[in-house]
């Protein structure tokens, strides 16, 4: 299996998209940042 390079680019929250399609509470991810590069096989 080959290996896999995975980048965030940019992180977006869209409130308006939120508010009508989102479950109450939802929030943006806390788990990824910007610039965060991730291996996976």
């Amino acid at each position: 299996m080959k290996k896999v390079k995975i980048t965030v680019l940019r992180r977006s929250f869209n409130e308006n998209l939120v508010k009508e399609y989102g479950v109450e509470g939802l929030t943006p991810c806390g788990a990824l940042k910007d610039g965060r590069k991730s291996h996976t096989v």
